[in-house]
């Protein structure tokens, strides 16, 4: 049995699961035995008992129990990658070089994984090795339904660069979406906060935000303040419209919440969309019907971040998803219509 360690959280490590960083650290740790030693309160970040699933920030403190040399049960063998899966991910590369990769992530692919999840971006990083000795290192997320752009560390310094950026809000991302109904005005901002609401799960499954007023944000346990800017582009009579959405902050499920909460639900979103199936505009209900296809219409379409080598500012753009790209042909538009900043004004 090894002693009780102290390990400090690297810059390059953080905003990854617990139970991720650790088994990175002991692989012949099972994931079962971690989640015993947090059920336990054995495993503690900052002195404080922590979950599995608790996301680590660099310079955090995590304690860990004595462990064994190796674990009883031998860890299962990791997956194999198709050559369709390594073929799919590759494709999906829109930029590369040294020491960052861009990816066009396809709606339904998951970041990384979770219950019941073995296909994810994170798995299929032995394909985006391109010669190098390691995998890529994820430094942010998108929603396993949302699409678009996806940046990814190839070393330990770019992945430190990065993650401080994302997390000193240094980064630009504008977000496109089909929702229902029109915004007015057309060009604004959205500040209700945001809290958690429990899931039905064990773990938390179906958990979603629930969106407050500002006044309600500081005597609400939990909540935290939001702040969506927000364009619409075009629009379909008063039954649908093209949005365009920068985060300012950086919340769970932000955009979805926010869109639903002014009434104008993004097309396909069953978490906040309400349960009709067809919309008329009136803002209830996320499908609009007819042939509009019900995946969830949210597409990350550029990122703007400094490089973490050269320090030169790089915006990445993705084309639209298949489906996206169908809605939008149905309604007369095309990519090219929208203004490269729609938020310009507002500066």
């Amino acid at each position: 049995m090894s002693r009780v360690q102290t390990i400090t959280v690297e810059e390059g490590d953080g905003d990854q699961r617990l139970d991720r960083w650790l088994r990175r650290i002991f692989p012949h740790v099972s994931q079962g035995r971690i989640e015993k030693m947090c059920r336990k309160g054995e495993l503690r970040v900052d002195g404080g008992r922590a979950k599995a699933s608790t996301r680590l920030a660099p310079g955090q403190q995590v304690r860990i129990p004595p462990l064994p040399e190796t674990d009883t049960r031998p860890a299962p063998p990791p997956a194999r990658i198709s050559e369709a899966d390594a073929r799919m991910i590759r494709d999906c590369v829109i930029y590369r070089d040294d020491h960052i990769l861009a990816l066009n992530k396809p709606p339904g692919l998951p970041v990384q994984g979770g219950s019941g999840q073995s296909r994810h971006v994170d798995a299929l990083g032995e394909a985006l090795r391109f010669g190098l000795d390691e995998n890529p290192r994820l430094v942010h997320r998108l929603d396993k339904d949302t699409s678009g752009v996806l940046l990814l560390a190839r070393n330990r310094a770019a992945a430190a660069g990065l993650t401080a950026a994302f997390r000193h809000r240094e980064t630009r991302k504008i977000y496109w979406a089909l929702v229902a109904g029109v915004p007015t005005p057309y060009l604004g901002e959205i500040k209700t906060g945001l809290v958690k609401a429990p899931g039905h799960g064990r773990g938390g499954e179906g958990e979603k935000m629930t969106a407050l007023h500002p006044s309600e944000i500081d005597a609400t346990p939990g909540a935290k303040r939001a702040h969506t800017l927000y364009a619409t582009l075009y629009r379909v009579a008063g039954r649908a419209a093209w949005v365009a959405m920068e985060p300012v902050t950086g919340r769970t499920h932000q955009l979805r919440a926010h869109m639903a909460a002014i009434g104008h639900p993004i097309v396909g979103d069953g978490k906040y969309g309400g349960s009709g199936q067809e919309n008329l505009g009136e803002g209830w209900g996320a499908q609009l019907g007819g042939i509009i296809n019900k995946k969830l219409h949210l597409h990350a379409r550029s990122l703007t971040v400094e490089h973490p080598a050269t320090r030169r500012a790089m915006t990445f753009t993705a084309p639209l998803p298949a489906h996206m790209t169908e809605s939008w042909e149905t309604f007369g538009w095309s990519e090219d219509l929208a203004a490269d900043d729609p938020f310009e004004s507002l500066r």
